[in-house]
């Protein structure tokens, strides 16, 4: 495993986070890209919905495997560092091949190579991205500087954020292509380039000790059989830790609420407050998540992590998405046509949703590890940390099955510019009431989440003299 120690290196936090920076680069563009499958390449909402949601499952499906395998692997590299850097290499590969689309070819044919490719883009981010989180929950035992790395990662990693908006400016100006699809082919290879490396990077500079001796599940085909059986167990004995369901149905909940909607903010801007003209909204829907995610970057996170040091975990999370609940009501009221600058008031309210969440729940997700350890004897950062990211996907696949449908349901038109006013009110209604309705759910879950900093310096003063008798 890594080397566990209550202070890291910031060489070392900053290593984390720009693996956080490629975690969230791919899936930030896919958000931004997907928009050229509906707008440019003519696919009907229903094919948005199969897109979306059918390769998240699969991934969902194949994460708690690949916890397994990276809790039991027995290598001179650790149990992690290996699979992060193939994930990363796989994962780059397909995100630049599965955007080589035409639209010269039939609908079908972009539809289902889309789809094809999309299983092996998922496939490498799996195993890329679950021995990656493990990494990050195996840093440090102490609670505030686990706050303290995920914190810096969360801060790294929404640069992904800032910077994905823009290429919608780039795709849809003519100065600098002729039509975004041919942008998307030819910006998916700069990103999937670039941000593999970035991917790379705590494969090669996050330390880790030799797993070769440890007493771990044999990985071979001959137990095969009972490895499934064993990754089945350790699903059904994470559920029953109550801290951990409730640190997942919340993610679900406020994560997936939020994503089902997030792609409408380019048609809201362009429909609703510029009549479908898309280079007369210029870089309005750029501005939307790139100065929301400045906002969190240099304000949110910030407030998030010294909330949490004063108040504890849980009363950040529940002042952070309170928080975000004011943004989405000021959202309905402050789109207005011709006053796009209007929005950017609720910004810093609105950031607080996604901006506190991760820095918060990724770091009580390793108390809930400790925890687990003192219940089980067994150190499963890998099970966890798929279980919860599957819980993320699963969700991240119904928000974009969700997102196909509600298009569909209100009447959204990709072949007009002008669309219906019903269909954009629609569009807003979901856009601020499905967010607000997760959030509120999230935080009835989280009400009486009990690992507070007293309970969690038991808990490891608990597991520190189990080991001081074991020697």
């Amino acid at each position: 495993m890594a080397t566990r120690t209550n202070k890291v290196p910031l060489g070392q936090k900053v290593a984390f986070g720009v693996g956080m920076l490629a975690n969230q680069m791919f899936p930030a563009v896919i958000g931004i890209f997907i928009v050229v499958l509906v707008k440019d390449l003519g696919f009907p909402g229903w094919m948005w919905g199969i897109i979306s949601l059918v390769p998240r499952l699969f991934d969902a499906i194949t994460d708690p495997i690949m916890g397994y395998i990276s809790d039991n692997t027995k290598s001179r590299w650790g149990r992690r560092r290996q699979y992060v850097f193939i994930g990363a290499l796989i994962m780059g590969i397909a995100f630049m091949v599965m955007w080589q689309l035409y639209r010269d070819n039939p609908l079908d044919y972009n539809f289902i190579y889309f789809l094809l490719w999309s299983f092996v883009f998922y496939l490498g981010l799996t195993i890329f991205s679950v021995p990656y989180v493990a990494m990050g929950y195996e840093m440090s035992d102490d609670f505030h500087e686990r706050t303290s790395i995920m914190a810096i990662a969360q801060w790294i990693g929404q640069w992904a954020w800032v910077i994905a908006p823009w290429f919608w400016v780039i795709m849809y100006d003519p100065e600098w292509y002729v039509t975004a699809d041919v942008a998307v082919r030819e910006l998916a290879v700069w990103v999937g380039v670039i941000f593999a490396i970035c991917a790379m990077i705590p494969a090669i500079f996050i330390k880790s000790r030799s797993t070769v001796n440890e007493n771990y599940s044999p990985l071979t085909l001959k137990n095969i059989g009972g490895s499934l059986k064993e990754i089945g167990d350790n699903f059904v004995e994470a559920f029953k830790s109550k801290p951990f369901k409730k640190l997942c149905f919340a993610t679900f909940f406020v994560y997936n609420a939020f994503n089902t909607v997030a792609s409408f903010t380019f048609f809201i801007i362009v429909y609703y407050l510029f009549k479908g003209d898309a280079a007369a909204a210029g870089v309005w829907p750029t501005l939307f998540g790139s100065v929301g995610a400045l906002v969190t970057i240099f304000l949110v996170i910030p407030i998030v992590a010294k909330i949490s040091k004063l108040l504890g975990k849980k009363k950040a999370f529940m002042v952070s998405q309170g928080i975000s609940i004011i943004g989405y009501v000021m959202l309905w009221f402050l789109f207005i046509p011709g006053k796009p600058y209007l929005f950017l008031f609720a910004l810093p309210f609105f950031s607080f949703g996604i901006g506190g969440l991760f820095t918060l729940m990724m770091s009580m997700t390793a108390d809930v590890i400790d925890l687990d350890e003192l219940n089980t004897g067994k150190r499963r950062e890998g099970v966890f940390g798929s279980i919860y990211w599957w819980m993320v996907k699963f969700g991240f696949g119904i928000a974009g099955g969700l997102s196909g449908a509600i298009l569909s349901i209100v009447g959204f038109d990709s072949a007009v510019n002008v669309q219906s006013e019903s269909a954009l009110i629609g569009l807003r209604i979901f856009f601020s009431g499905l967010p607000i309705l997760g959030t509120l759910a999230a935080m009835w879950i989280m009400n009486d989440y009990d690992i507070d900093e007293k309970r969690a310096g038991e808990i490891r003063e608990a597991l520190d003299k189990r080991k001081t008798e074991e020697v």
